[in-house]
């Protein structure tokens, strides 16, 4: 075997380490990209294992060498590859060849690292106790810095799990030998610095991008099947469909239909909501679309349950109301997110409640429904079961014992709970200690529908995405129980049989059902997609994060097999990891992270954060949000990767052909070069056909890295300078460019759907024209010889890192700690702003009235300054925020001895009115804090605060019949209109 490689290159350390290991013997062969080793662009290091056999990807290469852990059922070791090729590779590079390194490449480098370390910290390796092809290719990047002692104090010192690691590796026999051979040493420094780490391919564009990705050695099949697909490819792709206002299944097409996980009307979704459903989902449909499939995308809000009715008793309001707005909301942010659905609806409608009854009374009929007696905490304080939601409590899980956990699960450890296991219960709504009491509910026998399920599941799992099968089958460890499918509420749909009519149905039980529901409502033909005749082909595909899965691999499909009426099951579960917040997670319920409606406040264009969430997509790990990455990507990635090579190509054409698409005439090298880019393509399907949309993107900046590449190494600004030969070669340049422009918009439309119509318009083409043939992937001839293109324009603009630090900054805590902040700051910025007003007002008032005694001229101008000074005490109010209720009563005792000593001296209403309304703002303080701390609270139950209404009524009309001075009683009347808001609010929650 032999390695081809230029000096000082760490990816060939990584190889030599691998042989050793695997005491395979290597030759190593001096080369440099100028050396004509291989045809097509150029890449080191090259693994050469025989005549047949070339690896041009080092990580792929050390895989080879030592294929010692195999980890590819879940990927986990495939994508610690990528991500040193693709993230922690080019950022080393980067640092070791540059002389000043921006503050936000340290951070993104540090970040990198802390991955490293956080993984060694748990395992004596990174993967685990086994030394893997990880190891060896991250140790090889990782190497020069650690040797190098500046770099080292800059960027390892805190790293500890790290210096064991890098010491232990060094230590080995095997790695000096390599290290030797390599011409280094393990003490370092050694060989040139300069060129430590750099990409391995040539004309490289974007720092960001894989090294291991521009493969060459195409083969003669490739290049004959390139030249065939470019001469003949647009006469093979099907015609475009006629896209119908209703889509319905069509015999002999292939049908998709397409769902993500309901997302809940609670709050506003987060960033880590959007990519885990809505946004993959319309991701995979807007693919499908461009491939010719018959696609329906259908979501909804999902409005039944506890959540809601918690919300609604939150904000005072009706769960219908909490609905309203919320479904309003989510359509807004969905919306500005440009996710296509073909229709979004919700499941409180009569359509769910008739399909969800309707399937529940034939499971019943069919055996699979049973009653039982159920232990449930009873509030006798508010007179109502309490359901999951509504209880709170210590988590029983040994090993946790989290004191906030919620009554159907626990978020510190993640595990499920009975509500009746908590221990030390209490009631969400009165914090009163809840008693067991027995209630009869309605179950799904899922032991006796398990066997059916076991044999579904193996038969289609292997279509599932790894966080969804290993979520399946961790639930399938053990055998499944009866599970309840009725609770004690109010807000859900109605159980339609005697004796639990004033029951609901569990919102696990009739969520999924709104799939159908919403379908119902979108085409009054639900039943062609979810109970197709036999002619049909459809497949269900489904997106969700693996808090999901559950209800969508075990609890629908059981319902659905009972049911046994020919349901549409999943065929293609595709489940997410979790997308972290910087350090944290995100979290709805505390208001962690950057939400949907955070995203538009940003400035930020929607097709940025596709490209960035799409790019980070935890499609088999857990993954990060960052700041600094975001603008890294934008930067590297959107601006000088793609957006540089479109706008070049298209301006090329536009100022050398005056927008006329020149005439091609491909040589050996242009169709080597497409080649490599059906490669890409090709790849591209394949992962988009498996729901791998992070993977598939990486192909798309493949494509645009070779038509950099293809640019640079043709230079057609050159060619177009010299002979007629150069000219041709030049124009044929510009053309295969442009056409990987028209590629690359078809690409890219799943993924940045606003930027691809941009480019469909400089393109001066229809989007039926940029169609991908999945059954044949390549690189056709959209734009025919003299087609005039559109005007170019740049698609992407840079992000600046003052302007990210700033949003980091917005963006720390909590949501409602955010608010705070803002109200507070705004509330002071209008208190200075009043104070200078008020002080100009009432200089203007003083000349009037030394100018003139008519009450008529000046009058006016005081009356201004009167409502000046009452804004300002409202602002100064607002400003210092609430008080406790014996800091009001002091001040207010304080302001009315000066209102009394005013009104004794002087009859002058301006001169004292300003401070009665200071004294009337902190009796409206003191109102509401009062409000807040007395009884009867909002714990009490209906009866008492009826009777507390009743006796505060006796107390205003008292007080009003006693004196006219609202100041008196305005404060009683404020507490008397809180007690009727707080049984509003206790009414509509029983």
């Amino acid at each position: 075997m032999k390695i081809y490689t230029n000096e000082n290159n760490t990816s060939t350390l990584k190889l030599l380490i691998a042989a050793k290991l695997a005491s395979k013997k290597v030759e190593l062969q001096n080369a440099s990209f100028a050396d004509d080793v291989f045809t097509g662009p150029r890449a080191l290091p090259l693994l050469e294992v025989d005549d047949q056999l070339t690896f041009f990807s080092s990580n792929a290469a050390v895989q080879y060498l030592f294929p010692i852990l195999d980890l590819s059922t879940d990927g986990q070791c495939q994508q610690m590859l990528e991500w040193e090729a693709t993230r922690l590779q080019p950022a080393v590079a980067t640092v070791l060849t540059s002389k000043s390194v921006p503050s936000d490449l340290k951070q993104a480098l540090s970040s990198l690292l802390q991955t490293v370390d956080d993984l060694l910290s748990k395992y004596k390796y990174i993967l685990g106790d086994k030394l893997s092809a990880v190891d060896i290719s991250v140790w090889s990047t990782v190497y020069p810095l650690y040797y190098n002692k500046e770099l080292n104090q800059l960027y390892l010192s805190q790293f500890v799990h790290i210096k064991r690691w890098v010491d232990e590796l060094a230590a080995a026999k095997a790695v000096q030998e390599a290290v030797t051979q390599w011409n280094g040493s393990v003490n370092g420094p050694f060989g040139a610095s300069s060129a430590l780490g750099i990409p391995q391919v040539s004309s490289l564009v974007s720092p960001v991008g894989s090294p291991d990705e521009a493969e060459l050695g195409v083969t003669a099949e490739e290049i004959e099947a390139a030249k065939d697909s470019w001469l003949n490819g647009l006469s093979k792709l099907d015609e475009p469909s006629k896209e119908e206002k209703v889509v319905l299944p069509i015999e002999g097409r292939r049908n998709v239909l397409i769902t993500s996980a309901l997302p809940y009307v609670n709050n506003v979704p987060h960033l880590g909501n959007i990519i885990g459903c809505v946004l993959s989902a319309d991701i995979f449909a807007r693919y499908c679309r461009i491939c010719g499939y018959n696609t329906l995308f259908v979501c909804g809000t999902d409005e039944y349950g506890t959540a809601t009715e918690t919300k609604a008793l939150e904000e005072g309001v009706t769960p219908r109301q909490i609905c309203d707005k919320y479904f309003e909301i989510h359509n807004a942010v969905y919306r500005w997110f440009d996710i296509g659905f073909d229709y979004f609806g919700r499941t409180s409608t009569d359509q769910q409640t008739e399909i969800s009854q309707k399937m529940f009374l034939k499971l019943m009929e069919n055996g699979f429904i049973s009653k039982q007696s159920v232990d449930q905490l009873l509030c006798e304080k508010c007179d109502r079961f309490l359901a999951d939601r509504f209880v709170e409590g210590t988590c029983p899980h040994p090993g946790c014992g989290y004191d906030n956990a919620r009554g159907d699960q626990c978020d510190k450890c993640g595990k499920l709970i009975n509500a009746i296991e908590l221990i030390e219960p209490r009631c969400k709504v009165c914090g009163h200690k809840p008693t067991v009491k027995p209630s009869e509910q309605l179950f799904i026998e899922l032991g006796q529908l398990e066997p059916s399920l076991r044999t579904w599941i193996s038969s289609t799992e292997h279509q599932w995405s790894p966080p969804a099968r290993a979520v399946t089958r961790a639930w399938l460890r053990e055998s499944l129980r009866a599970r309840a499918v009725t609770r004690d509420l109010k807000w859900g749909v109605p159980v339609p049989i005697d004796g639990f009519r004033n029951k609901v149905f569990y919102v696990w039980f009739d969520a999924p059902i709104g799939y159908l529901s919403i379908t119902q409502v979108a085409t009054k033909q639900y039943e062609k997609w979810w109970k197709p005749d036999k002619q049909y082909d459809v497949k269900l595909y489904q997106f969700m994060a693996k808090d999901n899965v559950p209800f969508h691999a075990i609890m629908f499909p059981a319902t659905c097999l009972g049911i046994n009426e020919g349901h549409v099951l999943v065929s293609h579960l595709y489940a997410t990891e979790y997308l972290n917040y910087e350090e944290g997670k995100f979290s709805k319920s505390r208001g962690v992270g950057v939400f949907g409606t955070d995203a538009q406040e940003t400035g930020i264009p929607s097709d940025v954060w596709r490209f960035y969430l799409a790019s980070i997509r935890p499609e088999t790990s857990d993954s990060s949000f960052s700041w600094t990455e975001l603008g890294t990507r934008n930067n590297s990635e959107l601006l000088n990767n793609l957006g540089n090579f479109c706008h070049r190509s298209l301006s090329f054409c536009a100022n050398a052909f005056k927008g006329v698409v020149p005439e091609i005439k491909p040589t050996q090298t242009d169709y080597e070069l497409m080649a490599l880019v059906n490669r890409e393509v090709a790849a591209y399907v394949q992962h988009m056909e498996k729901g791998r949309l992070r993977e598939a993107l990486r192909h798309v900046l493949s494509v645009s890295r070779l038509g950099n590449q293809h640019m640079q190494s043709e230079q057609p600004w050159v060619l177009l300078k010299g002979s007629d030969d150069d000219k041709e070669r030049g124009s044929t340049a510009i053309g295969v460019c442009c056409q990987l422009v028209a590629l690359l918009a078809a690409l890219l439309a799943p993924y940045v759907p606003h930027t691809a119509r941009r480019l469909r318009e400089q393109l001066n083409v229809d989007r039926a024209v940029l169609r991908l043939q999945p059954r044949n992937p390549s690189l056709i001839q959209y734009l025919p010889v003299g087609h005039k293109i559109g005007k170019p324009e740049p698609l992407f603009a840079k992000i600046e890192p003052d302007l990210l630090d700033r949003l980091r900054a917005k963006y720390a805590g909590t949501q409602s700690e955010r608010a705070n902040k803002e109200n507070g700051e705004s509330a002071n910025q209008t208190v200075a702003q009043l104070e200078s007003a008020i002080a100009e007002q009432g200089e203007k008032v003083r000349q009037l009235k030394a100018s003139t005694k008519d009450k008529t001229v000046w009058q006016p101008e005081v009356n201004k300054l009167l409502e000046l000074k009452k804004q300002l005490a409202a602002a100064q109010a607002q400003s210092n925020g609430p008080s406790s209720v014996a800091s009001l009563e002091k001040a207010i005792a304080d302001q009315g001895d000066k209102v009394r000593q005013l009104k004794a001296t002087t009859k002058d209403k301006s001169v004292w009115q300003p401070e009665v309304d200071k004294l009337l703002a902190l009796k409206k303080q003191l109102a509401d804090a009062q409000a807040q701390t007395s009884a009867p609270a909002p714990t009490e139950s209906v009866a008492s605060l009826e009777k507390a209404i009743a006796e505060q009524g006796d107390k205003v009309r008292k007080l009003k019949a006693s004196t006219k001075d609202k100041a008196v009683w305005q404060p009683e009347v404020n507490v008397l209109l809180d007690l009727k808001k707080r049984l509003a609010a206790l009414q509509i929650s029983k």
